[in-house]
């Protein structure tokens, strides 16, 4: 295994419109800042337990013209929650947010590997994936 440098961690990044990736980002506070489109950020915790992963997004996405990236859906399949912006998942089984281990890397990116779009149906809002690559000229 190649050893990476401590100033950066490995995660699962998302952005409205475009196919989660993994990225490298660097841990201070400017870095975390910058990778969710910059202001305060803030955790959240959709995962079980023993995920040991955290979402990492800007606290005030929803309020300041973001664009709406990914929900999150409890155990009952039921929308919890969108998060707007773009945002990362790391790991948080330490004192600090660590990159996540490849296993986690491929689960979450296959997971969130899509946007989606949204719309209000029946007073309720409904999420539907898709590819933004498809019909696009390869050749560019």
């Amino acid at each position: 295994m190649q050893e990476r440098n401590s100033d950066t961690i490995r995660v699962v990044y998302c952005e409205p419109g475009r196919l989660a990736r993994v990225k490298e980002i660097g841990t201070e506070l400017v870095d975390l800042q910058r990778a969710v489109g910059g202001g305060l950020i803030e955790t959240f915790y959709p995962f079980e337990d023993e995920m040991n992963a955290v979402v990492v997004c800007n606290d005030e996405g929803k309020f300041n013209g973001m664009r709406p990236c990914r929900a999150f859906y409890g155990e009952d399949g039921k929308m919890m929650d969108i998060v707007f912006g773009p945002f990362f998942i790391c790991d948080c089984s330490g004192e600090n947010f660590a990159s996540l281990s490849d296993e986690k890397l491929q689960h979450f990116v296959e997971q969130f590997r899509y946007p989606e779009h949204y719309a209000r149906i029946n007073g309720e809002i409904k999420a539907v994936k898709y590819d933004p690559t498809r019909g696009r000229d390869e050749s560019r």
